[in-house]
């Protein structure tokens, strides 16, 4: 017999948009259920070691990300599990905010309950009933069998926009040429590094590292972050597409997360693809650390001490929305009338099939408006889109891809759909400025 749930707002998936999008529903007034594929919540934050989150400011230092997702932040300080927002020493944005990402899973959890959340852990959604133009329900596979979940509104925070597309709506896929995706990584931590080492390698060659380091206060700020060892890379020929060593410090002071795998050409949506993905990123995470451990200064005690539960996945679906959010949006720092959420983060296009990574930083101010028809799928009344999959360009995805973003745009959706469920509407009929003041009551920057 197939169990069934029912509640004003479904959200799916449990990741940082999801996570944010159930908290914002629930501190609505909303009945939520969340679904998560996993047996904890946190996304490419905890299964895919996607760490330190990068940025809440623009490159100014004016902090353009707040509500919910700096709630997580202040609360995780509270307990040790951030030192808060740091400087990013590689320079290519302002800050980086390191976290305990078992803090965090506890904490995420916690406050779901706090805001009466039902959390769904280990299920899938795998089929979707649709009417007309409307969701009725999701339905989910996991260890209970088969479970029907209803709702009034319905968030898609799959990161792969799974609902949209299991609900029929259009949605798109890499860039426009070739529907190339940018490449997936397979994060890894190392435990044993001198971390003075490294800082000392960066001040005894600075042209062996990012142009941008902040290498004239690196003797009063903590080492945050590391690009380059150009040199070393270059020397050892390691077959791994990409042009650099990039890695971050933390949350431990031996320990480093390290983001340099590259597996490219697979589609992060197709399961045969997607398990060799994870088969060639843990190849190459052990080449990254032999390379690590024999020519990196501080890395010769270093050892890998955690490695992803799934691959890191940049890009796959998303959704055909009612605003495609483009590069120009983005580089010209543009302000919409239906802006719910802002982002500082440049554009950080990793190259699908090169060694490279395409950058565009944003002018005037230093930040972006996303639009709330960024959403929206086309031809659905009662879904929204939150995080990874909202409706951009293949370009401008590198910049909202990023998780403070993901946790705005969540924050975003979660409130638009309590308050679409609240007033019989669907999401296209939500009253935007009644959804803006909501947010800037629930200190969301807009």
């Amino acid at each position: 017999m197939t169990r069934k749930y029912e509640a004003d707002v479904v959200v799916a998936g449990g990741g940082p948009a999801g996570l944010t999008a159930a908290l914002a529903a629930g501190r609505q007034g909303a009945s939520v259920i969340l679904i998560e594929r996993y047996g904890f919540v946190g996304g490419m934050s905890t299964a895919a070691s996607v760490y330190p989150w990068m940025t809440f400011h623009t490159s100014h230092g004016e902090q353009v990300i707040k509500g919910i997702a700096q709630e997580i932040v202040d609360r995780l300080m509270e307990r040790g599990g951030s030192p808060g927002h740091l400087r990013d020493t590689i320079g290519f944005t302002y800050s980086v905010t390191p976290y305990d990402a078992e803090i965090f899973k506890l904490l995420a959890v916690e406050m779901l309950k706090e805001a009466g959340v039902k959390l769904l852990a280990h299920s899938f959604v795998d089929e979707v009933s649709v009417q007309g133009q409307t969701i009725r329900s999701v339905r989910l596979t996991g260890k209970s069998g088969r479970i029907d979940v209803f709702g009034k509104q319905f968030v898609d925070a799959t990161g792969d926009a799974d609902v949209a597309h299991l609900a029929g709506a259009a949605t798109l896929k890499g860039r426009e040429q070739d529907g190339r995706t940018q490449p997936m990584t397979m994060k890894f931590r190392m435990r044993g590094v001198d971390i003075e080492a490294v800082r000392q390698a960066i001040l005894a060659n600075p042209q062996n590292f990012y142009h941008k380091t902040l290498f004239s206060e690196l003797d009063r700020l903590p080492l945050t972050s590391v690009s380059g060892f150009y040199a070393e890379w270059k020397a050892a020929n390691v077959p791994i597409n990409r042009d650099q060593v990039l890695f971050f410090t933390g949350p431990a002071a031996d320990e480093v997360l390290v983001n340099c795998t590259r597996v490219q050409g697979l589609d992060a949506t197709d399961v045969e693809q997607l398990t060799q993905a994870e088969e060639e990123g843990r190849r190459q995470v052990l080449l990254m650390a032999e390379f690590m451990q024999k020519h990196i200064p501080g890395f010769a005690n270093a050892s890998i001490s955690s490695v992803g539960t799934q691959i890191g996945i940049r890009e796959s679906r998303r959704i055909d929305g009612l605003y495609c959010l483009s590069l120009a949006d983005v580089v010209q720092g543009r302000r919409f009338d239906d802006g719910i959420a802002r982002s500082g983060y440049p554009v950080d296009l990793h190259d699908p099939t090169g060694k490279g990574i395409a950058s565009a930083f944003i002018e005037g101010g230093g930040a972006y408006d996303i639009p709330y028809r960024c959403l929206i799928p086309k031809g659905i009344d009662n879904l929204l889109a939150a995080g990874r999959c909202i409706s951009t360009s293949h370009e401008a995805l590198a910049t909202t891809r990023l998780t403070p973003s993901c946790m705005a745009t969540g924050q975003a959706a979660g409130t638009a759909a309590a308050l679409a469920a609240k007033g019989g509407t669907s999401v296209t009929d939500v009253d935007i400025e009644r959804l803006r003041d909501a947010l800037r009551q629930a200190n969301a920057v807009i």
